[in-house]
């Protein structure tokens, strides 16, 4: 019987993956002044024995003022390294799965309160709150502080701060770095017309906009080891008339292909409260497909994937080479072991929890010797 496309390795960059199932990153919003937390090794120690190929940790701030939230993990100091460094190190001494990290600055949507308190944004002035940038002075909605537009010296500081913040994930050994450059945040802003009313070199045509972008793209690339994938996560579309589009995507996508991106996960949206989504199973994957057809590079589908078939449907179409997984592998952490079960393919597993499986299912996971688990 031949393995279902969704379970065939990949190769990201020089990187092979054992399966197409990525693990998107997902905030947590449990930080404490950028340092993860026990949460953090709870959370993502969980996730690693999933089965997936990667596991992708949260949009991690380069910069305090760039953090969502006060809650929100960072790397931008020795100690935001040292408290991400232990747990990674107790994380890998049960999985090797590969870990990727986002790296992210939130730009206007940044000094917000936990979702769980209403994720109204704070002012300035509040104890838990900062001044936000943004490439113009216009608020992501109506009443909110107005971020202050960047100006060359504050975006000089920004690519040293991506940049370091790469070189701090290449020492703690993580396996590839994403750039978030989607959902309303700093980078998407820059790109689109929307948020980006610039009159300098930086605004304006398509070209203007891609340039912080594709700079901050060129200077994560140099810092993070050359052998190691860097990645990007783009917004397909604004949905709103006159915004950020796929078309504009694709050539953004180009653009990162010709700089050596190994990879692009293509979600949606975010960047403007009036954007009309069409929500529904797989409703991004018709901008993976666009973005898939113009470059050569890996791409990666999210959004409402949630049944086994589907997700198969998704790779053996070639619809995009990898599938990511986020609310649905919150509600459901083993969804790559009931996906390979139902579809006759094997994954890893940790050997304290093959008991688990009846008899029949059993087949699904690899020998302790497949494994390399010695006795």
């Amino acid at each position: 019987m031949a393995t279902p496309k969704l379970f065939e390795p990949i190769v990201i960059g020089e990187q092979t993956l054992c399966n197409r199932i990525v693990i998107a990153p997902m905030c947590q919003y449990s930080a404490v002044d950028g340092q993860m937390t026990d949460w953090h090794l709870i959370h993502l120690g969980h996730l690693a024995l999933s089965g997936a190929a990667v596991l992708t940790i949260e949009a991690t701030a380069v910069e305090p003022e760039g953090r969502i939230t006060y809650a929100d993990v960072g790397l931008w100091d020795d100690a935001t390294e040292v408290a991400l460094a232990r747990t990674l190190q107790s994380v890998r001494r049960w999985s090797d799965i590969p870990i990727a990290i986002q790296l992210a600055h939130a730009g206007r949507k940044a000094s917000t309160d936990v979702p769980w308190k209403g994720g109204g944004q704070f002012p300035p002035n509040h104890e838990q709150g900062w001044q936000t940038v943004a490439p113009s002075a216009i608020p992501f909605a109506a009443g909110q502080h107005p971020p202050v537009a960047l100006d060359h010296s504050a975006m000089n500081r920004l690519r040293e701060s991506f940049a370091s913040s790469a070189r701090r994930a290449g020492r703690l050994g993580l396996d590839a770095v994403q750039i978030h450059v989607a959902h309303g945040y700093l980078l998407h802003e820059f790109l689109s017309p929307l948020s980006n009313r610039r009159e300098d070199e930086y605004g304006g045509s398509l070209d203007n906009r891609l340039r912080f972008p594709l700079e901050i793209f060129d200077a994560v690339r140099a810092a993070f080891p050359s052998n190691r994938p860097v990645t990007v996560r783009v917004s397909g579309t604004d949905w709103v008339e006159g915004g950020w589009d796929i078309e504009q995507t694709i050539a953004f996508a180009k653009a990162l292909e010709a700089r050596g991106c190994a990879a692009i996960h293509v979600s949606s949206g975010g960047l403007d409260p009036r954007q009309h989504i069409p929500l529904g199973p797989g409703y991004q994957v018709p901008l993976a497909r666009a973005v898939k057809q113009a470059v050569s590079v890996p791409v990666i589908a999210v959004g409402l994937i949630t049944d086994y078939d589907q997700a198969e449907a998704i790779v053996s179409r070639g619809d995009a080479d990898m599938i990511a997984l986020a609310r649905a592998i919150l509600y459901d952490p083993r969804w790559p072991w009931h996906a390979a079960a139902h579809l006759g393919a094997q994954v890893k597993a940790p050997s304290q929890y093959w008991r688990s499986q009846p008899s029949r299912y059993r087949d699904v996971f690899i020998t302790d010797k497949q494994k390399g688990i010695k006795p």
